[in-house]
């Protein structure tokens, strides 16, 4: 099992998009980029959002957590996007309703254990506004990256080391 990959290089500051679509092509083109998940995996995960919606009403700041196999994944990572202005993702568990992400924490899990692992770690985030409002609202990828390695215990995840 690979070591999760975290840094200021997946974080992605005042996204522009006008929709779900190209906020997961933007950021699923910059993990391609890096080699951190196979060319498959931007059509893998618009897909998957478009099978099993992600957003979740999370109070003033709601989130989506886009995911998808692990077959499309070479390194275990998450990616965070901030987006400008918010865009429409569909509710997860409830396709006839839609919220307006502002933050979007991209998954790339090379095991169905580890998703899960994070998930749950995410599910805390989520509930806590006042943690939501300062990453919406920052403009410092460090920040935001020590902000996120500390309330999701990253440096202990699954044993390994962040980068």
């Amino acid at each position: 099992m690979s070591e999760l990959y975290f840094d200021e290089s997946v974080i992605l500051l005042d996204v522009e998009s006008d929709s779900k679509e190209d906020v997961l092509t933007e950021m699923s083109q910059n993990l391609i980029d890096k080699n951190l998940v196979k060319e498959s995996f931007k059509e893998a995960i618009i897909s998957r959002e478009g099978e099993f919606a992600t957003g979740l009403p999370t109070g003033d700041v709601p989130v989506a957590i886009p995911h998808t196999d692990v077959e499309h994944v070479n390194q275990k990572t998450i990616s965070v996007g901030i987006l400008k202005n918010p865009v429409d993702f569909f509710v997860m568990g409830d396709d006839s309703e839609t919220t307006p992400v502002k933050v979007v924490f991209m998954l790339a899990m090379e095991e169905a254990d580890s998703q899960l692992s994070l998930l749950q770690k995410l599910m805390q985030v989520f509930q806590d506004q006042a943690l939501l409002q300062s990453l919406a609202n920052t403009s410092d990828k460090t920040e935001l990256k020590h902000l996120l390695e500390d309330k999701l215990e990253l440096n202990s995840f699954e044993g390994g080391e962040v980068k």
